[in-house]
């Protein structure tokens, strides 16, 4: 019995013994943890919001914000920092943390290289990096963290090949390297040995081959996103029988081959499927039909031939549908477009994109019998005869009408008018005859219209300032007589082009036009006097007045057939002679070919002889030294300017680009294509010989401050680096030109976010794209050696991508300001309604001049009202309308269609943050400098307001 006492006893000693050492050991293990936690918040060395202020000694690591740890053991199993502004790199002490399962910290700021000692992760199941700054080449060591499931490593900086030894991870499920555009090398076959393979993404690098046949064989296979990457040859059959697939985007590659032309192929679950750009031929395939899930089909852009086959009216679910820039034709022995009726049983369709075909025919009158669900129609350029339908006007909620190019005639329909909220219409380059139906004028939402080369005649309706949204308008090349003087009201118009008519009449411009930046009134039968007025209009770049009548003297900086001196300065110190033909009174710098003014002082025809005998003989001696110097030392003064420019460019990796690739990448500048047009020059979308989409600024030359403008853009793009600025990607620079090839950003500007009918941002997005905005001043004012000063931020200088982060742009006026200085002066204004007082007043700029803008662009974002709006005065500013509201009736200044897309959950809380949103755009558009919020308590408040409108929607 005592024997059996003692066993137990030594039993039991053995237990405690061994239990006091597992708390030993596991006390050393989450002293690692710990130290390793704090060796990653060492190497963040910007924290706007102060998410880690909990981190400290003090506290329970496994209560640290972001970190989950083990029940039982207390170690750290998951590090989660996503969206929070975040920046510093990843410290190689988090190969420590042994017991990680997940990793996320996406939407930061981290730089430099992800550490290999990552491989030592053994237990790390998801590793998600994306929207990050990280470079270096992808750590092959990846390939030991045996149980990967997600790896995200997109949009960010990586280089180098795909490593074929992430092929050997037996449960990975997910495999994002897209959006890096440095990746190159081809898909490694390997990857068809990953079985559990569901989602693989390299899109937007420079891949090259072919798409691997083993990778088309995975059974599990659901997303496959290779666009915008050098890939050639035929896509794999294979890829086309997958019942697991549910989205395949292969769009701007260079793809060859027909599709599969087996009726036996079957994408049951297809949702997506993205084949523009690229060299596809043959005919559309007649088993897409079948995809009854399929919501986005992209043909565009390819060699397709035949009819566009009817069965796609099958599609019910189908939203997006673009089969435009092919050689697809009208069905054998039918004169109409057939598809079309076929295609209105489509009741989701929202996007018909057919333009540039050889169809030929008309368009039938079904086209009235589509959903109210469709916004986008483009069937132009499409060799279609015959008049538009009346029953056109049944589209309600069409916003983007697109029939240029075409052999359209009659008279445009009045019903037109019906749609009523049509923002885009295009006629151009048809037969159109008649006058313009006054029913246009009942488009209240329309942006732009095209009517430019048809046949109208007669007056522009007197109507149509009620387009009170209209920015341009083309009706050039026609054959009108009369511009109504209500014309000259727009208050939003930016373009107005009425060149090549037979307008007659005076120029009569109000103050209105204050947004007016180009006005091409030439070949026209105008006379009188030019008024000064136009002198006034601060935003206007470009003007053409040649080849009509119009006499008196030059008011500023304009000529025609005018009489007196040529200017030398301003937008005429870079014109040629080619400027001036056709101004027969004209007079100035014999340059010009011009004869030389007349001058009116008497005292320097006197003094002419004492300047030949005396001060000619001199000024030739100081010539001919200086010519001499010149040889010495004229080589180093070389091109300076263009030199300048490439010195500012040094550190931008990619080669320049020529201007014909920037002519081939923007089909020649075509206006299609333009983005926008600002100050200094236009901007427009392009797609470069290696597939990728970009956004190409072209100055203009002959506008004073142009090579300024793209120096100082030059200078600040090249020393700053940030998520949250616009990237650029090449340029190209030569005596002629000055282009920069910029990030191109699909959701367009916030300006277009905030105003377009098609787009209603919600609180969230507000927010967040505020929070993005502050981030990049914070970044410009604080982040650099010299502080950088925008001096121009507004909504149209902030664009926003297609994951809705926003970027600041444009830093044509930008100022950089010397160590140690907190202000500078400057001549160069930047937009009325947003300048900070003493910027406009005294010329005087500082980051809190940068401040005052970002304060009325607050109060805009969430109000939807411009601080230029006509309901604002000298007496009541968008800013005193705010103040006066708050607390009390904030509702009703903010924008209504927030309420509508908010969720309707706690209002109190909404209102309460709404209130918080509308002060701190009070507070940092004070009036005095001293008085105005500083940026990082603005980034505090939204981050926090961002946290709890999170926290509400995952209640």
């Amino acid at each position: 019995m005592s024997m059996k006492r003692l066993c137990i006893a030594s039993l039991l000693g053995a237990l405690v013994v061994h239990s006091c050492m597992f708390e030993l050991a596991n006390c050393a293990s989450n002293y690692t943890d710990q130290l390793a936690l704090l060796a990653f918040k060492s190497s963040i060395n910007f924290d706007p919001n102060n998410v880690l202020s909990n981190w400290t000694k003090e506290t329970n690591f496994c209560d640290w914000v972001g970190i989950l740890c083990s029940r039982r053991r207390q170690r750290v199993t998951s590090l989660r920092l996503l969206n929070m502004g975040l920046q510093g790199t990843i410290s190689p002490h988090i190969g420590n943390l042994s017991f990680l399962q997940v990793f996320i910290i996406h939407n930061n700021s981290f730089h430099g290289h992800l550490p290999n000692e990552f491989e030592c992760l053994r237990r790390l199941k998801k590793l998600i990096v994306q929207h990050n700054m990280l470079e270096g080449s992808i750590p092959v060591g990846l390939h030991r963290c045996q149980n990967l499931q997600v790896i995200s490593l997109s949009a960010n900086n990586f280089s180098g090949d795909i490593p074929k030894e992430l092929s050997t991870l037996p449960f990975l499920r997910i495999l994002f390297l897209g959006r890096n555009n440095n990746l190159q090398g081809t898909i490694p076959p390997f990857f068809g040995n990953t079985t559990s393979l569901e989602y693989f993404g390299v899109e937007f690098n420079n891949i090259y081959g072919n798409i691997p046949i083993e990778l088309s064989l995975l059974p599990n296979l659901s997303g496959l996103y290779c666009q915008a990457n050098n890939l050639t040859g035929s896509i794999p059959r294979a890829i086309f029988n997958k019942s697991s697939m549910t989205e395949i985007n292969f769009n701007m590659n260079a793809f060859s081959g027909n599709l599969p032309t087996t009726t036996r192929i079957w994408l049951p679950n297809l949702e997506t499927l993205g084949l523009e750009c690229n060299q596809l031929v043959g005919e559309i395939p007649l088993y897409l039909s079948n995809s009854s899930k399929l919501t986005w089909l992209f043909l565009d852009g390819n060699l397709f031939t035949g009819p566009i086959p009817k069965s796609l009216g099958n599609l019910k679910l189908i939203e997006k549908l673009d089969l435009g820039d092919n050689q697809l034709t009208t069905e054998p022995g039918s004169t109409q477009l057939s598809f079309i009726t076929a295609l209105t049983n489509c009741t989701s369709l929202q996007q018909l994109v057919v333009g540039e075909n050889k169809f030929s025919g008309t368009i039938p009158n079904s086209i009235g019998n589509f959903s109210m669900s469709l916004q986008v129609l483009d069937v132009s350029e499409c060799q279609l005869m015959g008049q538009i339908p009346k029953e056109i006007g049944s589209l309600r909620n069409l916003y983007e009408l697109l029939l240029a190019g075409n052999n359209l005639n009659g008279n445009n329909p009045s019903t037109i008018g019906g749609i009523e909220r049509l923002q885009s219409l295009d006629l151009s380059a048809n037969n159109f005859h008649g006058s313009i139906p006054s029913e246009i004028c009942l488009l209240r939402n329309l942006f732009e219209i095209y009517l430019q080369a048809n046949k109208l005649f007669g007056s522009i309706p007197s109507c149509i300032t009620k387009l009170s949204s209209l920015q341009v308008m083309d009706i050039s090349s026609n054959k009108l007589t009369l511009i109504p003087s209500s014309l000259w009201n727009f208050e939003n118009l930016r373009l107005l082009n009425l060149s090549f008519n037979s307008l007659n009449g005076s120029l009569e411009p109000h103050n209105a036009l204050k947004a007016l930046e180009n006005m091409d009134l030439s070949w026209n039968r105008m006379s009188g006097n030019i008024p000064r007025i136009i002198g006034a209009f601060e935003r206007l770049t470009s003007l053409n007045l040649s080849r009509n009548s119009f006499s008196g003297p030059i008011p500023n900086s304009i000529g025609n057939l005018l009489s007196g001196e040529i200017p030398s300065k301003g937008p005429f110190t870079n014109l040629t002679v080619l400027s001036f033909i056709g101004n027969e009174e004209r007079c100035g710098n014999s340059i010009l070919q011009v004869r030389p003014c007349p001058h009116q002082s008497s005292q320097r025809l006197r003094t002419k002889d004492v300047l030949l005998r005396y001060i000619v003989p001199a000024i030739a001696l100081l010539v001919i030294f200086s010519s001499l110097l010149w040889i010495v030392k004229g080589h180093r003064r070389k091109n300076v300017r263009g030199q300048h420019s490439n010195d500012l460019l040094a550190t931008i990796e990619h080669k320049k680009i020529s201007y014909q690739e920037l002519q081939r990448a923007t089909t020649n500048f075509c206006e299609a294509n333009l983005l926008g047009v600002g100050s200094y020059g236009s901007v427009y979308k392009g797609i470069l010989s290696d597939g990728t989409i970009v956004a190409i600024k072209i100055l203009n030359l002959q506008v004073e401050g142009a090579f300024r403008s793209f120096d100082t853009e030059c200078e600040v793009l090249r020393t700053t680096r940030h998520r949250n600025l616009v990237r650029v990607i090449t340029t190209c620079s030569s005596p002629e030109l000055r282009a920069l090839v910029l990030q191109y950003m699909s959701n367009g500007s916030l300006d277009k976010c905030l105003y377009s009918h098609s787009c209603c941002l919600n609180l969230f997005q507000r927010v967040s794209i505020m929070i993005d905005v502050a981030l990049a001043l914070e970044y410009l004012h604080d982040g650099q050696s010299e502080p950088v000063v925008h001096c121009d931020l507004k909504p149209s200088n902030v664009l926003v991508d297609e994951d809705m982060i926003a970027h600041v742009a444009d830093f044509g006026i930008t100022k950089i300001l010397a160590e140690n200085k907190t202000a500078t002066q400057t001549n160069t204004l930047g937009t009325l309604g947003y300048i900070a007082p003493e910027y406009g007043c005294e010329g005087r700029v500082s980051t809190s001049s940068d401040i005052y803008s970002y304060g009325i662009m607050l109060l805009e974002t969430f109000t939807r009202k411009k601080p230029t709006d006509e309901m604002f005065t000298e007496e009541r500013s968008l800013r005193q309308w705010v103040s006066t509201r708050l607390p009390d009736e904030v509702m009703e200044v903010v924008d209504s269609g927030l309420l509508r897309t908010h969720n309707k959950g706690d209002m109190v809380a909404t209102q309460s943050n709404l209130i918080a949103i509308l002060e701190l755009g009070l507070g940092c558009s004070r009036e005095l400098v001293a008085e105005r919020i500083q940026i990082q308590e603005v980034l505090g408040k939204l981050n926090k307001i961002k946290r709890q409108l999170l926290q509400s929607q995952s209640v």
